[in-house]
């Protein structure tokens, strides 16, 4: 019996000034369109922090600091060049003033499956019918807005996006 490959990966929740989150929509041809966050396989010998920095840099040109990790994840999926593996996933918070998106770093494979990328606020992420991977990414970026705000206002500057409606959801 052959054992499924682990791989790892750093993830990263890049924001903006105004609590936005940068996704790209990849779509490979083979499954259905999805958008996710950027980032990227760990190279041997690199940190899941040396990681977060290389894919920031190359998938955006951003030079960002890279934050603490938000979150972590153990799942196994399939990605357009690699057959089902289990993905160790790291999720850093990284904090940007925003720009131009340059993409003459990006790899093969990232120039064939991303066909987009957009700013997210989390009310667009919780009303979209688009499939976004992992499903808690809104949550998790209500969570890091909502943390941002109480730093700013804690040090007596104003919120940096307006207040978010907490992630309740009725019964129809």
């Amino acid at each position: 019996m052959n054992a499924i490959p682990v791989r790892q990966s750093a993830r990263l929740m890049l924001v903006d000034t105004v609590g936005r989150l940068l996704l790209f929509r990849y779509d490979d041809g083979r499954h259905p369109p999805f958008w996710a966050t950027i980032g990227g396989r760990v190279l041997p010998g690199e940190t899941y922090e040396a990681t977060a920095a290389r894919e920031l840099a190359e998938e955006t040109g951003y030079t960002d600091a890279i934050g603490p990790l938000v979150r972590t994840r153990d799942e196994v999926f399939a990605t357009a060049d690699v057959a089902t593996s289990r993905w160790l996933e790291h999720y850093f918070e990284v904090r940007t003033n925003g720009g131009p998106i340059r993409t003459s770093g990006w790899t093969d494979e990232e120039r064939a499956t991303i066909r987009e990328s957009r700013w997210w606020t989390v009310d667009e992420m919780r009303a979209t019918t688009e499939k976004i991977l992992p499903i808690w990414l809104a949550d998790e970026l209500a969570q890091l807005v909502i943390r941002s705000n109480e730093s700013c206002e804690s040090a007596g500057q104003p919120a940096k996006s307006p207040p978010l409606r907490p992630a309740v959801h009725e019964p129809a």
